[in-house]
């Protein structure tokens, strides 16, 4: 017999049961199926600790393999954590971040990343890029801005001084 019981809210009768919820995370993704009590449309489901635990679990699986993802894409590039940071994007520690799984590239990030390991060739593109921005100085004050970590009243005040 299933079990059933009603949503506070909704008013609407829910039965305990297992769905399949799609979690990504950069260019990876993965189907989880997760317990938890359901009603018949696609309206609010109520899950306990213990069922959210299961898709936790999952997430940190998805965000450990796609830390081990950065770290190998990068090391096929040829690059330092640094390196990589300036050419793809993030900042100078962004990529130590990323590949212990602290904090995952920004969507523009991972999508430069897919391209370069399909394609290794082109980070000499992006290294011209880079390099070119940064010499005209629209690059420069960026990566000198975060990697002093003053705020921009400071760095115009040592600008002007």
């Amino acid at each position: 017999m299933t079990q059933t019981r009603i949503h506070r809210e909704t008013g609407k009768v829910l039965s305990r049961s297992v769905r399949s919820q799609a979690i990504s995370v950069g260019s990876l993704s993965r189907t989880v199926e997760v317990p938890g009590w359901y009603p018949d449309d696609d309206s609010d489901s109520i899950h306990s600790g213990a069922d959210l635990k299961l898709l936790d679990g999952a997430f940190e699986e998805l965000r450990a393999a796609y830390a081990a993802r950065v770290r190998s894409v990068r090391k096929k590039l040829r690059l330092t954590q640094e390196e990589a940071g300036r050419i793809i994007g993030g900042g100078r520690r962004a990529f130590q971040k990323y590949e212990n799984g602290s904090t995952p590239p920004s969507d523009a990030a991972v999508g430069l990343l897919e391209i370069l390991d399909r394609h290794p060739e082109e980070v000499e593109t992006l290294r011209t890029i880079r390099a070119s921005a940064f010499a005209s100085g629209s690059l420069a004050d960026q990566i000198d801005y975060r990697q002093s970590g003053r705020t921009k009243a400071k760095r115009s005040r040592t600008i002007a001084a």
